[in-house]
């Protein structure tokens, strides 16, 4: 195992060196600014999201996106918009509650609560989750690359 420590420490070093370094933002206005873009941006997504906006929805969206739902299931960038755009599926407008965004670099967490109302199939549900969106700058744009939901008690 000591014999590979060395070339596993080498392969690491020449990965890294082949890396971007992330754009620090460290002036407070800057950064206030990107999370202001971040926040309209989520909120953006959301309200196309209860109009079923096809269009917005994916243009806010990573091709690599995958998101875990509250069952552990996994979903696709193609999976997760088709399933928004069910026609059975009707989303009501709604808030998100301990909103927050995180920045570190090129990567950025917005977190929150959502209570969620709505109707399937033509029944009534209701849930209450709390998620992580996980997005990343490429290109200069930010793209959601990532959500894990967890099903909060009513």
């Amino acid at each position: 195992m000591k014999s590979l420590l060395p070339l596993l420490a080498a392969l690491g070093m020449a990965f890294l060196q082949g890396c971007t370094p992330p754009q620090v933002i460290a002036d407070p206005a800057a950064r206030a600014a990107e999370i202001a873009r971040l926040t309209q941006q989520a909120d953006a997504w959301d309200r196309a999201i209860v109009v079923k906006d096809a269009v917005a929805i994916a243009a806010n969206m990573a091709e690599d996106f995958r998101q875990i739902d509250a069952d552990g299931d996994l979903e696709t960038k193609a999976s997760f918009v088709a399933g928004l755009l069910d026609p059975a599926l009707r989303i009501d407008p709604y808030a998100v509650e301990d909103f927050e965004v995180r920045l570190y670099g090129d990567v950025a967490l917005l977190s929150g609560r959502t209570r969620m109302t709505g109707a399937h199939q033509g029944k009534p549900f209701a849930s209450h989750y709390r998620y992580i969106d996980v997005y990343v700058r490429r290109a200069g744009a930010w793209k959601i690359v990532s959500v894990q939901i967890t099903r909060l008690p009513p």
